[in-house]
């Protein structure tokens, strides 16, 4: 074994070189050896199921049935919140013109329908805490800004623990109100925390609007966004939609099964939802919006003729060959762990943003997004020579949306944090009142035996 001669206190490349080099000469785990020993690798079963982990009467994500030889037998994709289809939610936003995010964070934490006079007590509560508390935006925002806005509004639910004297408090009654408060903040510390990123790092102007009283929280987003704080109501709703159909997606996904795990400890709420939003962070989970419009920009730059189904074809096989695009392989805002034949809250999505794409000028990158969830299944088999169905799913018109509501890039995940929120706080209500036990699954060890060797000997 060599030995590592740091001379300067920060790390020099060769020093990271022998570390790594020491790290893989000590440590290997193979595929192989994990699904002989039936290993769950991602807490995937073998068909590409999840495991079951656990119960929970907020959401359900449905993709397949099951034949009665056990094999999956894909199906339309539902999402269900609290037993209420997410399409017959949108159906009543759109014939009612009503916003329903506030209304679906209640059915979801509280799990029924809220009565118009509950409804309205309860907008009247998340409007009257939208604004941070004060000197807040200035400590915590402006003076630590951060070029990531994930790990900047992460660090401010974090820093929102110093501002509550019952921050331990795991009661219900304190987890609620904990809850509520989130969904009302989050938003803010979200446009504060790009506009600080703004200031700080590109040298933009600098401005903090105050809440408005009487919005909804799509209202309110843009509102304190865009300097002008105008915005038109079709934009408002068309937002509203995509935070509703992002509110919760089971207990299994990623974000939501970190919170739940966090909380099974006992932690407090702002840690649990803090990790959540880091969780988030990831670019296989929330950060797949961003990835789609980089891959959308650079195919529309690629083809020559928009409209022609097999350059596009050929194209998108060069993309999973890794002879195109990024080098990744991937298709973004294609595929998913659940849904086989569709996923609604792509096809809502889908369905809902294709008027104001077209009042706005992006019908050229709607319609290569239709082109794409038509031809990437074919691409698949060809490439592939894989039979099992892949379908769009949300990240593949999310970004799109926020593109076309003027949303900067770097606040395209974000938007999905705060809309996930009312989710993972109903998820750690369940999780704290009838879990009752700290998530602790098993790993094998597989490392080699070896001896201790004194100091001086080595």
């Amino acid at each position: 074994m060599g030995d590592f001669f740091p001379e300067v206190t920060q790390f020099a490349p060769d020093d990271l070189n022998y570390l790594c080099e020491t790290f893989h000469r000590n440590n290997t785990i193979d595929v192989e050896t994990s699904e002989r020993l039936g290993v769950k690798r991602g807490l995937r079963n073998p068909d590409g199921t999840g495991v079951l982990a656990g119960l929970t009467n907020i959401c359900d994500v449905i993709g397949y049935d099951r034949n009665p030889d056990g094999t999956i037998r894909p199906i339309d994709g539902k999402l269900i919140y609290r037993g209420i289809d997410l399409e017959r939610i949108v159906k009543e936003a759109n014939e009612q013109d009503r916003f329903m995010f506030e209304e679906v964070a209640w059915l979801l934490m509280f799990g029924d329908l809220p009565t118009k006079k509950n409804l309205d007590h309860f907008l009247t509560i998340i409007d009257s805490h939208r604004e941070l508390p004060a000197g807040f935006p200035q400590t915590m925002i402006m003076n630590a800004p951060s070029p990531n806005i994930m790990n900047k509004i992460a660090r401010s639910v974090l820093s929102m623990y110093s501002y509550d004297d019952n921050a331990e408090d795991t009661s219900l009654e304190s987890t609620i109100r904990q809850s509520i408060n989130l969904i009302a903040e989050l938003p803010t510390m979200m446009i504060y925390s790009y506009i600080a990123k703004i200031h700080v790092y590109d040298h933009g102007s600098l401005y903090f609007h105050y809440p408005i009283k009487g919005l909804s929280t799509a209202e309110h987003v843009l509102s304190i966004y865009r300097p002008d704080q105008q915005y038109t109501h079709e934009e408002a709703k068309l937002l509203d939609l995509c935070m509703v159909v992002h509110a919760d997606h089971g207990g299994g996904n990623c974000s939501t099964f970190a919170d739940r795990v966090l909380s099974s400890a006992g932690t407090d709420t702002y840690s649990a939802i803090a990790s959540a939003i880091c969780c988030l962070k990831g670019p296989k989970h929330g950060g797949a919006n961003l990835k789609v419009m980089n891959q959308l920009d650079f195919i529309l730059n690629t083809v020559k003729n928009p409209e022609d189904e097999d350059e596009i074809l050929a194209l998108l096989e060069k993309i999973l060959r890794k002879e195109a695009g990024d080098g990744s392989g991937l298709i973004y805002g294609i595929g998913h762990a659940v849904y086989t034949i569709s996923d609604p809250r792509a096809q809502l999505l889908k369905k809902h943003s294709r008027a104001l794409a077209y009042e706005k000028g992006f019908d050229r990158e709607w319609n290569m997004l239709v082109s794409i969830e038509k031809l990437a299944p074919i691409a698949f088999s060809h490439v592939k020579g894989d039979t099992k169905q892949v379908c769009a799913n949300v990240d593949l018109f999310s970004g799109l949306v926020y593109r076309m509501l003027g949303i900067a890039e770097e606040l395209f995940t974000p938007m999905f944090a705060i809309a996930r929120c009312p989710g993972w706080c109903a998820h750690r209500m369940e999780e704290l009142e009838f879990a009752n036990r700290i998530i602790r699954p098993a790993y094998k060890y597989v490392g080699s035996d070896q001896d201790y060797i004194p100091l001086e000997e080595r």
